[in-house]
């Protein structure tokens, strides 16, 4: 059995939850059956928008023993990582494009206990971690380019998937997917070698009282590519 003979991991991110009441967000998600908690962090510098920090990382934790799968779309990293470490991120997720010392980042951020990821663009090539596979837990795919939800699947994105997982081999390396994830995108991503999928509005949509429904749908679809 290699790594990726696994139940597929839904990531829902809050990114689409309702930021007045996070914390129920959070509450209601677990129990619908998310597997992780994704947090997009974004500065308005490296992505076109703003979202939130350590300390809402932090006011979020008691909230949910879930993985708290949080992605840095920031620029410079590295001042940071200690921070979001501390606030109760399981994993941390920087930008390849956001650093110049990668190798550095993640060494650091396996140096506070976490699993430590990064994150390709649309347009950088899986050859930009070649060198640093050996230092990661999680490849994140961008399938749209980051900074709002609500975005179109980027189709082309789906070799780069492929060729990330044949990069990869037999590490115990999630690779990750997000960015219009959707009962119709979902098995393409898992047929191309994604493990874990980033749900922002497939996972929201509704409201509370869909969530479980949201994310069955999710788990339905996939099992219904692998059937096919």
């Amino acid at each position: 059995m290699n790594a990726f003979d696994r139940s597929v991991i839904l990531a829902p991110s809050i990114l689409s939850a309702d930021f007045a009441v996070l914390g129920q967000e959070l509450r209601d998600m677990a129990a619908a059956g998310a597997d992780w908690i994704h947090l997009d962090v974004m500065d308005g510098h490296f992505v076109p928008n703003i979202t939130f920090g350590p300390p809402v990382v932090a006011a979020l934790r008691p909230h949910s023993d879930k993985p708290f799968d949080c992605h840095l779309m920031i620029e410079p990293c590295e001042p940071y990582l200690e921070a979001f470490a501390a606030a109760g991120a399981d994993g941390i997720t920087i930008q390849a494009e956001a650093t110049k010392h990668l190798d550095r980042a993640l060494h650091a951020i396996r140096g506070y206990g976490k699993r430590a990821g990064v994150s390709l663009n649309p347009a950088t090539p899986p050859e930009a971690i070649a060198y640093v596979l050996d230092r990661l837990d999680l490849i994140l795919v961008m399938t749209v380019n980051p900074g709002f939800g609500g975005q179109a699947f980027i189709p082309a994105m789906l070799d780069k998937i492929a060729a990330v997982r044949r990069m990869v081999g037999d590490r115990p390396i999630d690779i990750e997917v997000d960015g219009g994830i959707a009962p119709d995108t979902a098995p393409r991503v898992v047929a191309a070698g994604a493990n874990a999928l980033v749900a922002g509005s497939a996972a929201f949509h509704g409201g509370r009282a869909s969530y479980a429904a949201n994310l069955a749908a999710l788990r339905r679809s996939v099992a219904a590519g692998r059937a096919a």
